[in-house]
């Protein structure tokens, strides 16, 4: 009984991990970053606002790019210390 609990959980760990760095999550957050943010944009009357929209969107995508090297980096120089 307590392995099919431990397996439950590692394939739920497993399912969670798989998440936070699939595609899918990576591009519905990029997609409500954009529609939030020209929708705000668009309530403050900003010119273009759809247009400039893109900009947030685009730089949160960047920063989940890049996230996972700057994590590796982190992970080599703190194994050292």
């Amino acid at each position: 009984m307590q392995n099919t609990t431990i397996e439950g959980r590692n394939h739920d760990v497993e399912s969670d991990k798989a998440w936070e760095t699939s595609w899918v999550r990576r591009a519905l957050l990029t997609l409500f970053t954009y529609l939030a943010m020209s929708v705000y944009l668009w309530f403050i009357e900003v010119e273009n606002p759809w247009l400039s929209g893109i900009v947030p969107a685009a730089a949160f995508m960047i920063s989940t790019l890049t996230m996972p090297f700057f994590k590796n980096l982190w992970l080599k120089y703190r194994a050292d210390n």
